[in-house]
């Protein structure tokens, strides 16, 4: 039986293809861990299992091998029955994972430790495993009474709440499934599900138990950062067992966690709105109403303790979970008694409590149970994860927390075993796991060869090979330049900040970039500059400029340059929607603080983005290079999808979609597409007619631009790539759907492209890695970290800037082409080399990177002016009314304007 809880793989694909002979045996280790590198478990498949997607065809073996350290550690597989336990508390609604695991210790160390020797392993939702059979009276179901001691009765002289608990055997789970699976004998089905479940429930007993803990991290307070606003950082560790060729890993990695700083309530609101007199918690002195809003949203479902007079008159602790503020203060709440009459908040605590308030004019916080209790009579306790969306001005300090060197980061991993203490944990130890500690997993990594880049007629190098992941237009010119038939500047930053003289400046240096790129424009052209007040109406001052431009030149702009000041976000959003959608033109928005006195550089990268945003194209890849993308035999239109979603806590919001796809045959020319629907729905609604679409461009751009025969116009391959999640019906809607509708027979490839995993690759000499210490951009893993029996792989594909650089995982779910392992990691990385924004390989396939540019892009689609909510706040709705808003949303979401449909507009 599955777990609960646990997510479960949709997928293409399902029988695996003919697979070649098995490869040899798993080669013998010596020693544990450390060692020399170790040659890859090469092994293929058997041909009787079946898979999720497709099943390996084998290894790729093209670039130069490079031996590297992955953040992973061997593990065993224990050898005895695992026996499975539901979960239940009858009588409660879904409780948080903390208190569930509270309870379960309870259970296992105080009320029935009889029963639970050894102790059970347990995931804090709905699983338990145990590594003998428990010694229940009618062997498979068993019911009990807990409660956790230390709470005392409470303030009305209640004892402490009692929870029934059910635990019902519900499988026994054999190990033995997961060694026929990593050895590539067994199909990918519940029972090995349930199995690595199991052992990840191992391994994470133990820190579970002792530190704060997110799904698959801890978090300890030996490395922390304070951050300011009622916020610490503290230092963490993911841990994951995986399944890998030829034998189990555990993954670690350092993570950080956001907490709530420990202390009085009182200190931590006034920390979080930046006041420091005790008394600006008082709606009487002028505490906004939107201030205690904002407050209210960071505070709540935070868990507080509370200090009263017990019955025998000793203090006692209660733990209480904030639900809301009140809106006015302690002296002016008043409720009525049971009794009968009224008492203000504050009289009663100086009664019952015989606590005078300080500070009588703060408002309080209300509880779940329904009390008001005031600010200053709570606490709260260390260790709290804040569960919520960090504050927009703090993304800086978490980032800078975060980011290591991949030396002190492969070193912090290594420390963290220590705190992890597989040898001391009694779980692991009772479930018969040994995990090599004695170092991380080392693996021979190949490093493949860059694609050769083409550029245009009058360059001094028409070609060039990336170094490492970049390279530079120093005497290159596009390869094929727009033409900028008429343009003016728009500056909303002020005038004594960005004067006529730094206008000059922008403009002389922009046309210098065009001229050296080879973009067009008109001899003599002096462009009109227009200073305006970003509070005003934006589309009516860029009609009025476009309108003045025509009188002056005859004929309309076809590029608006406007310059922005410092947090000019919602003027950028005004700008984009008039362009893209309203009016249809180029708009390229430049930072004042960024384009004042800015050196050539600067501008070569502006012309790269203005040069698609007109049509041109900047680089291609030479045919010779990447010969699977441009075989003009086998016409290929590759697509990158992508879904967005709300923040957490945002009822009613949308989710946005967007798929992307060249029409050109050098794959480096791209048209988009994007979408509103259902919100936290990763399916694409309507991804049959933006496939549709996106064919019926490519079709009629090798047509009309190339000049090629309507009959051989249509692609023969499809690869499509997408954002992190399968989807089962990806296939049909491509063939059956989006193809059918242009009847085009063409053959499918289904990649996705997962970027939210924790494996990293360091290189194990410095010599091996680049100048930020990572390893070298193309570094591809398909063995021993890869899965045993489906067609993935790990590339790294960008050069390294700070921090440690994160690979990207590709999982094929469906291949008609039938490509080997080489073709798809090499046409792959050729994709990193097309994204036009810049001179550097990115980290994942260029339409995959612009199709998560246009998700988050799409509030540009809606009018400035209206009445939609954009914020980042979370807004707490019911269900009509979050349908209501979605279904606003829907309505007034705008397409894009004919004139950007062929365009890169997103760039």
């Amino acid at each position: 039986m599955p777990p609960r809880g646990e997510s479960r793989g949709r997928g293409v694909g399902g029988s695996a293809r003919g697979a070649p002979a098995r490869g040899s045996a798993i080669p013998a280790r010596g020693g544990r861990g450390g060692g020399t590198t170790r040659v890859a478990h090469q092994a293929i498949p058997s041909s009787h299992i079946t898979t999720v997607g497709v099943a390996r065809p084998g290894y790729g073996t093209g670039g130069r091998p490079l031996p590297i350290f992955v953040n992973s550690f061997a593990t065993t597989i224990p050898e005895g029955i695992i026996h499975h336990y539901d979960v239940i508390a009858p009588s409660e609604k879904v409780l948080p994972a903390r208190l569930n695991m509270e309870l379960m210790k309870a259970l296992q160390h105080d009320v029935a430790p009889q029963i639970f020797t050894p102790r059970g392993v347990y995931d804090g939702r709905k699983n338990l495993f145990a590594a003998r059979e428990l010694p229940f009276e009618n062997t498979t179901e068993a019911r009990f009474d807990v409660s956790l001691s230390g709470g005392g009765a409470d303030a009305g002289g209640r004892g402490p709440k009692v929870y029934k608990i059910r635990l019902t055997k519900v499988a026994e789970i054999n190990p033995e499934v997961l060694k026929r699976f990593i050895a590539g004998d067994q199909s990918h089905d519940n029972a090995v599900l349930t199995a690595i479940t199991a052992l990840n429930v191992v391994i994470r007993m133990e820190p579970t138990m002792k530190y704060p803990f997110n799904v698959r991290s801890f978090f300890t307070d030996r490395e922390t950062k304070d951050i300011g606003s009622g916020l610490q950082l503290w230092r963490g560790y993911f841990q994951s067992v995986r399944p890998a060729s030829g034998r189990m890993l555990i993954n670690i990695d350092i993570s950080t966690g956001t907490m709530y700083k420990a202390g009085p309530l009182l200190h931590l609101c006034l920390e979080f709105l930046n006041q420091r007199d005790p008394n600006a918690l008082s709606t009487k002195r002028g505490l906004p109403d939107r201030e205690r809003l904002r407050l209210q949203r960071f505070i709540s479902g935070i868990r507080i303790l509370t200090t009263h007079a017990g019955a025998d008159g000793t203090i006692k602790q209660s733990p209480r979970v904030v639900k809301k503020l009140s809106s006015a203060g302690a002296r002016a709440l008043s409720f009525t008694m049971r009794e009968g009459g009224s008492m203000s908040v504050a009289e009663y605590f100086r009664q019952t409590q015989n606590r005078a308030l300080k500070y009588p004019d703060n408002i309080c916080v209300e509880v779940g149970s329904g009390a008001l209790i005031p600010l200053e009579l709570c606490t709260v306790p260390p260790g709290q994860i804040m569960r919520k969306q960090v504050p927009p001005e703090k993304t800086k300090d978490v980032l800078d927390f975060a980011t290591k060197r991949p030396k002190d980061r492969l070193s912090s991993i290594v420390d963290g075993l220590s705190v992890l203490s597989y040898g001391q944990s009694e779980y692991v130890r009772q479930f018969g796991m040994y995990v090599d500690s004695s170092g991380p997993l080392k693996v021979q990594a190949r490093v493949l060869k860059p694609p050769t880049l083409r550029y245009g007629v009058g360059s001094k190098q028409p070609t060039i090979v990336p170094s490492n992941g970049s390279w530079n237009m120093v005497d290159k010119r596009f390869f094929r330049p727009a033409e900028v038939t008429g343009w003016c500047v728009v500056v909303y930053e002020g005038q004594q900040r960005f004067d006529e003289r730094a206008a000059n400046d922008m403009i002389a240096g922009l046309t210098a970039s065009f001229r050296d790129v080879g973009i067009r424009f008109p001899a003599n052209y002096t462009p009109l500059v227009k200073w305006e007040n970003g509070q005003g109406k934006i589309d009516d001052q860029l009609r009025a400029v476009g309108g003045e431009v025509v009188r002056r030149h005859g004929k309309p702009p076809n590029l608006i340059v406007v310059i922005l000041p410092e947090g000019g976000s919602d003027i950028y959003t005004a700008v984009k929607h008039f362009g893209d959608i309203t009016i249809g033109v180029a708009t390229q928005c430049m930072k004042s603080s960024k384009c004042f006195r800015a050196k050539p550089q600067y501008y070569a990268n502006v012309s790269l983005k203005v040069n698609v945003k007109l049509g041109g194209i900047n680089t291609v890849p030479d045919p010779a290079s990447v010969s699977v993308l441009t075989d003009p035999s086998n016409p290929t239109i590759v697509m990158g999808a992508d879904v967005i979603h709300p923040a957490p806590g945002s009822d009613g919001r949308p989710s946005f979609t967007a798929l992307v796809a060249n029409v050109d045959s050098d794959t480096a020319k791209y048209i988009a597409c994007s979408r509103v629907q259902t919100s936290r729905q990763e399916m694409i609604e309507d991804l049959e007619g933006m496939s549709a679409h996106a064919l019926g461009k490519y079709m009629g751009y090798r047509q009309a631009v190339e000049k090629k025969a309507a009959h051989v116009a249509a692609p023969k391959r499809i690869i499509f790539y997408r954002d992190g999640v399968s989807e089962g019906q990806f296939k049909q809607v491509l063939e059956q759907g989006a193809c059918a509708v242009h009847k085009i027979d063409a053959k499918v490839t289904i990649i996705v492209v997962g970027k939210r995993h924790h494996v990293r690759f360091f290189p194990q000499s410095e010599r091996d890695g680049d100048r930020s210490g990572n390893c070298p951009a193309g570094t591809v893993v398909d063995c021993d970290v890869a899965h045993p029996t489906e067609f993935d792989f790990y590339l790294q594909s960008h050069g390294g800037l700070l921090g440690t650089s994160r690979p990207a995982h590709y999982s094929i779910l469906y291949d008609e082409n039938n490509f080997s392992a080489d073709a798809l990691q090499n046409l792959s990385f050729a994709l990193f080399h097309v994204y036009a924004r810049s001179t550097r390989s990115v980290s994942i396939p260029a339409p995959v990177y612009y199709a998560d540019i246009v998700c988050s892009r799409a509030k540009n689609h809606y009018d400035p002016k209206g009445a939609l909510d954009f914020s980042d706040s979370a807004t707490q709705l019911d269900g009509s009314q979050a349908e209501h808003t979605l279904e606003a949303f829907r309505v007034n979401f705008k397409g894009l304007n004919d004139k950007q449909a062929n365009l890169m507009y997103f760039s």
